[in-house]
């Protein structure tokens, strides 16, 4: 059978692929916190019809001749630049200026994300949309406590002395003011930061899951290190750049068009060479 055939649906397959992603980037060109991925080909392995030899005996060296086997996607790569800043004002809306993740857990599964669209729920505790609660640290005698990790959750009605306000500063520390007119740390907002972002796995949900490729993460606070600082009453919008995923849109039809074009000049060729026995 002829190499070109399968070279074509190589092509097919690989272009596919490219459509399926762009196609997501676009979907989520309006999702807080989206990171958009770029598919990278690469050729497969290439099949040996000569070797080269080296000069030698009054002749000049030559070199080998090789014919390909096709395509395949060798990564999806995700884009984690920064996305623009969308203000929304309210308080517990929060945006990591600079690289590091939210931490949250997911029934004990840690998981991270960009996307700060948090609200306090019945219980005082600071949660992301889909219930998953907001890691921090917490505070003794109303200082920061960075062995007292966890949850973070506000003071319940009823206590004296009471909390009547709160907000949330660039360095992620919540800061509230009581009834008696004091004002004392809360809580501080956790920040982690992986050696190869890169390498995370989406699990969706616009969450991440540590990987064997992404390394450990490293905890910390916001401006610690590598750390960004915290944007409060403001999201992260997603980094989708719509024109050039448009524009990625139309090599990946062209390439499909064109696999599929060689596909049809193989069976052609195919169909000749039977021909011939007639």
């Amino acid at each position: 059978m002829l190499r070109s055939l399968f070279a074509g649906i190589s092509g097919l397959r690989a272009n596919q692929t490219m459509l399926d992603v762009t196609g997501n980037n676009i979907a989520n060109a309006n999702t807080i916190g989206f990171k958009a991925s770029t598919t990278i080909f690469q050729d497969t392995l290439s099949q040996m019809l000569t070797g080269a030899a080296a000069a030698g005996n009054g002749r000049g060296g030559t070199n080998p001749i090789q014919v390909g086997l096709g395509v395949q996607v060798g990564a999806t790569s995700t884009n984690f630049g920064q996305g623009s800043a969308e203000t929304t004002g309210r308080s517990t809306d929060l945006m990591i200026q600079g690289d590091g993740f939210f931490v949250v857990d997911n029934g004990g599964q840690p998981l991270y994300t960009r996307a700060g669209a948090f609200t306090f729920d019945e219980t005082g505790q600071l949660v992301s949309p889909d219930g998953y609660l907001v890691q921090g640290y917490g505070a003794t005698n109303g200082k920061i406590d960075t062995t007292k990790a966890g949850p973070i959750v506000l003071p319940q009605p009823g206590g004296t002395p009471e909390l009547t306000s709160y907000n949330i500063g660039a360095d992620g520390v919540v800061r509230g003011t009581f009834s008696d007119g004091s004002q004392q740390e809360i809580a501080q907002v956790q920040i982690a930061d992986f050696s190869n972002p890169m390498g995370l796995e989406k699990v969706g949900d616009t969450s991440f899951r540590q990987s064997a490729s992404s390394g450990t993460a490293a905890i910390g606070t916001p401006g610690q290190g590598r750390n960004g600082t915290l944007v409060g009453g403001a999201l992260e919008m997603s980094n989708v750049d719509l024109a050039a995923e448009f524009t990625n849109l139309i090599l990946a039809q062209r390439g499909f068009q064109a696999s599929s074009r060689v596909i049809t000049t193989s069976d052609q060729v195919l169909e000749d060479l039977v021909n011939i026995k007639r």
